[in-house]
């Protein structure tokens, strides 16, 4: 029986290219394309595909949302994220939702296809760069103290918080954790709001305050 896959791509050039990459394979169909979140819910409710190729920036609903949903409604979809967010937050955010898979853009259609019949028998498919973020992330010391003082933080804002501590500016911050500034400032702005806080200076003397920071915090 053939591998019955669906697209789903805001780009209709991108995915025109993809299902002419997969149907080469004699036992891949692809059985339908979706250019929004909501129209994969919809398609994968009326064609029933076994596996999503699933790009993460679509409108309605993102690609987040729309694996979480997938998750919970056809636990037997397979889900394999292809886009070109390859940032710690996007990896995970998309692993917690239920992704079996995740290939940046930029991966070739050797790859592409290997992946999706990885993913489709049942496997785990990583990108090097992807798999590498995966080893990083768990590889990092988490800083204790942070979680304890400041439980409304996530992972990654706890860790932005004690390099703010330590001195680092945004720019640095971007460099050490693979992020982009715009990411950083992101987290700023959000870890300023969940302490209550008005600016860095602030955020530092808590952090500080709470033993964060190591040598430099005193």
């Amino acid at each position: 029986m053939s591998l019955r896959v669906l697209i789903a791509d805001d780009h209709p050039v991108f995915r025109a290219g993809l299902r002419a990459m997969l149907e080469v394979e004699d036992d891949v169909e692809v059985v339908g394309e979706a250019g929004t979140g909501a129209e994969v819910l919809s398609l994968v409710d009326s064609l029933r595909p076994d596996l999503v190729l699933m790009d993460l920036n679509m409108p309605e609903l993102d690609g987040v949302g729309a694996t979480r949903r997938l998750t919970h409604d056809h636990p037997g979809v397979r889900i394999l994220v292809l886009t070109m967010f390859d940032d710690d937050d996007s990896v995970f955010a998309a692993m917690r939702a239920g992704a079996h898979g995740y290939l940046l853009k930029g991966a070739s259609p050797v790859d592409v296809r290997h992946a999706v019949h990885v993913v489709a028998g049942g496997g785990a498919m990583f990108g090097p760069a992807v798999a590498q973020r995966v080893i990083d992330f768990f590889a990092r010391p988490r800083p204790a103290a942070t979680a304890l003082a400041f439980p409304q933080l996530t992972d990654r804002e706890h860790e932005i918080l004690d390099l703010l501590a330590q001195g680092h500016p945004n720019a640095a911050i971007a460099t050490r954790l693979h992020i982009s500034q715009k990411t950083v400032r992101n987290h700023v702005s959000n870890i300023f709001g969940k302490l209550a806080v008005a600016d860095r200076a602030q955020a530092v003397a808590r952090a500080r305050d709470a033993g964060l920071g190591g040598t430099l915090g005193h």
